[in-house]
């Protein structure tokens, strides 16, 4: 059976799993899901429309499902959904999708928000991320799966970073992230491959050599960027990790690419 605290409130359309928990004086809005085992600590509000997943921990004071924060959403009805296992700490704000936009924001599997993180209207989050203190995601960002957002770091509406990269606390990241790239700054510049992560991953010496590589004839070789960036896909297609950056670069861009020299 379901462990409400007596002070919490919660809409009678809500559905609320056996072994959920709402504590003291959280707020569960209209058409909320919380799945088995979520637990709501103190004062968590779940405004409405919104779906969070198995064993996820919600801390104090976050505001999850949250009205978009865009000045063209009239009420229309829009969603939040969050993946299971993950751990979503005080004074995080969620927000949900935009008519303008998916109409849903999704946040992964096994992902951390520490304390004060923000994940804006219509912004996909995959799983196993990592989004440090008040770190911020605009409306639409892209964050792929395994990603690390240092504390008080901004990624730009419609901004991308791909799978497996590392932003530097402070950074202001105006531009897209390649898939295992390093970038910090203030504008962010991208600073080399995400190597400790590569490492963690299991990358033997021969990969990253060659994954190195790849990136010093990409990113600093001579000539022109779309003649390398032709070159090294004929010199490094075999390695998946530089087929998912090349498909990276080549799709899907509404930001310019972050570069070793971007202002």
């Amino acid at each position: 059976m379901s462990r409400i605290h007596p002070t919490a409130s919660i809409d009678a359309s809500a559905i609320v799993a056996d072994t959920a928990i709402v504590g003291p004086w959280s707020v569960v809005g209209p058409n909320v899901t919380l799945g088995e085992n979520v637990e709501l600590k103190s004062h968590v509000v779940v405004q409405q429309d919104t779906a969070i997943g198995d064993n996820t921990v919600v801390h104090p004071f976050a505001l999850v499902g949250g009205d978009p924060q865009h000045l063209g959403y009239k009420g229309e009805t829009v969603r939040l959904e969050i993946g299971q296992n993950n751990i979503i700490r005080e004074h995080s704000t969620l927000n949900r999708g935009t008519p303008q936009g998916t109409g849903v924001t999704r946040l992964g599997n096994n992902c951390l928000l520490m304390t004060g993180a923000h994940i804006g209207h219509d912004c996909v989050v995959g799983d196993n991320v990592t989004m440090a203190n008040n770190a911020t995601l605009g409306g639409h960002a892209q964050v792929g799966d395994k990603v690390f957002l240092g504390g008080l770091c901004a990624v730009h509406q419609n901004g991308r970073v791909g799978h497996g990269a590392i932003v530097g606390g402070l950074a202001a990241v105006t531009r897209d992230v390649i898939p295992y790239g390093s970038a910090w700054g203030n504008h962010a510049r991208l600073r080399g491959l995400n190597i400790i992560g590569l490492k963690r991953k299991g990358y033997g010496k021969d990969q990253l050599r060659r994954l190195l590589a790849f990136y010093r004839d990409l990113f600093e070789g001579e000539g022109e960027f779309a003649a390398r960036l032709a070159a090294v896909g004929e010199t490094y297609g075999d390695l998946p990790e530089v087929v998912e950056i090349l498909d990276f670069i080549n799709n899907g861009a509404k930001r310019p690419l972050c570069l070793p020299n971007a202002e």
